[in-house]
């Protein structure tokens, strides 16, 4: 070589080896995230920790981190290493970006670990009749409500309490499901006067523990019970049946706890009038059409971030529930066949597109398997002991029974909790399972207004009706008072309704104000 070209590759390699060494030095500036404070949010600590910080990179001289509260900065002194330093303010700056939406309320990184049942709390008019994860969380869960007020998002049990309040009702309030409650929202429940039961997390013990203390309070006794699921009201006749005595009725939004009342009521043993509200053509549309399908959809990126585009699904029941899953899902790109008992079900999934299998002929190729029957044992375990390595298992059903969990409890297979309501399922040949909520619903999101409107409106029916108006039975809500509800939304939509004329209203023998259809029409 000529002594020039030696020349250019010394230079080259120099040239190489500062770029090397200004690469990592950047690396490790970035690494080190700085918390700044969002200055177009013009808030304080006190105002919003999580939502007033932005972790940012830098490539200045690395500042002194800054901490959201007490508890990150004593958590970060655990680290005495640089690296675990580094590692752990990357951790509670992302925290500190997660807002308590509804999103942040399904992270448990920051929760305490200590039972709500073992701390003493109150709020800051003094009272301690409540239990819930935090109460310190008040002001957060009172912009999640104020959102909610809006029809945004979701803190359905919020509004219809403080709806109720408002109206006049002297309420205690306990969780349906384990897993829904926002811990922020019953806070600012709790923190107002209500007597709330409830955090995100509760084990089974906590639940029925919870409901007890709603229902069992000296001095206080129900002439209302408002429940979803059933479990409220299997709890007092098995535990406080002199309840019944009072309760003027049972308003149920479930279909799982409007079987059990019909049941009941076959038995003879229902003791009370009470409205069905599951079946209202609002409820049924909004709550398990409309928003299921947008909840699906929710619910499976919040957990899994999987891509649907080819994914192969299942979809165990083409109900009102399950229309609005398989809609959301082939609009995503997935690959979407149903299972059905009922022939018209079959019927219209067939003609929207879907194939009809049996589970059985499919489960070893599905990617997602969702259930939405309501039934018991709709994926057996022989089942998910044929199900491919990596296939999603989730339920859309109210009840957590269709799916045989129970059988996935055994020393033979290994449970990992990859994060909050995501669990792997080991086999002993390394196949895994992602078993969402532990088979309890997933369903996130909510049609909060047209719910919260047909319950206060079902509970004010029951309460003001003559006596011998009901009966100890199960009632379907009056037409007219479903479409009552839905003419109260037209608004938020700009929507302007047609009026009859007095000639088309004769000629089609319709009152002008309604009711506009019959009690047999099918929407």
């Amino acid at each position: 070589m000529t002594d020039a070209v030696v020349d250019g590759k010394l230079e080259a390699v120099k040239q190489a080896t500062k770029y090397v060494k200004e690469t990592e030095n950047v690396a490790e500036k970035y690494s080190a995230m700085t918390v700044s404070k969002n200055s177009d949010m013009n808030m304080n600590v006190g105002e919003l920790q999580s939502a007033a910080f932005t972790a940012v990179p830098t490539l200045k001289p690395i500042k002194k981190i800054q901490f959201a509260n007490a508890e990150d900065k004593q958590e970060f002194q655990k680290y005495p290493t640089k690296a675990g330093r580094r590692s752990l303010s990357r951790s509670i700056s992302q925290s500190s970006t997660d807002s308590y939406s509804s999103a942040a309320s399904y992270s448990d990184s920051s929760d305490d670990e200590t039972s709500p049942r073992d701390k003493a709390q109150a709020n800051s008019k003094g009272s301690s009749d409540f239990c819930v994860k935090n109460v310190k969380q008040a002001e957060f869960g009172r912009r999640e409500i104020e959102i909610a007020e809006q029809g945004v998002e979701s803190p359905l049990s919020g509004i219809v309490l403080i709806t109720l309040v408002a109206l006049g009702a002297q309420c205690r309030w306990t969780a349906c499901n384990i897993y829904s409650t926002q811990n922020e929202v019953a806070a600012a429940l709790a923190e107002t006067g209500v007597p709330v039961f409830a955090w995100k997390g509760e084990s089974e013990d906590d639940f029925w523990w919870c409901i007890d203390r709603c229902v069992n309070k000296e001095g206080w006794q129900a002439n209302m019970i408002l429940d979803d699921g059933g479990d409220l009201t299997h709890w007092i006749y098995k535990k406080y049946p002199s309840v019944f005595k009072k309760a003027q009725g049972i308003v149920e939004e479930s279909v799982t706890g409007v079987h059990r009342l019909y049941q009941l009521s076959k038995a003879g043993k229902l003791c009370v009038p009470a409205m069905n509200v599951n079946d209202s053509v609002t409820k049924q549309k909004f709550d398990n059409l409309y928003c299921c399908r947008e909840s699906i959809l929710d619910g499976l990126k919040r957990t899994t971030d999987v891509m649907f585009g080819g994914k192969q699904v299942v979809v165990c029941g083409y109900g009102e529930v399950g229309k609005g899953c398989c809609s959301a899902l082939k609009a995503m790109g997935a690959i979407v066949c149903i299972t059905e008992i009922d022939p018209i079900c079959a019927l219209q999934g067939c003609m929207d597109g879907f194939r009809v299998v049996k589970l059985n002929e499919v489960i070893r190729q599905m990617d997602i398997v969702i259930t939405c029957t309501g039934n018991k044992n709709v994926v057996t375990r022989e089942q998910l002991d044929r199900i491919k390595n990596g296939c999603i298992v989730c339920n859309m059903g109210h009840s957590n029974t269709e799916i045989d969990v129970a059988s996935l409890r055994s020393p033979e297979l290994t449970w990992e909790r990859v994060r909050s309501q995501v669990d792997h399922v080991i086999w002993p040949d390394g196949k895994r399972v992602i078993l969402l909520a532990e088979t309890r619903l997933l369903l996130f999101c909510y049609s909060v207004v047209v719910c919260v409107s047909l319950q206060a409106l079902a509970l004010i029916e029951l309460f003001n009706a003559p006596e011998g108006r009901y009966k100890q039975d199960v009632y379907l809500l009056p037409k007219k008072m479903d479409e009552y509800v839905a003419s109260l939304h037209m608004p938020n939509f700009d929507a302007h309704l047609t009026e009859l004329s007095d000639e088309q209203a004769k000629y089609m023998g319709l009152n002008k104000n309604g009711p506009f259809k019959p009690n047999y029409y099918r929407y």
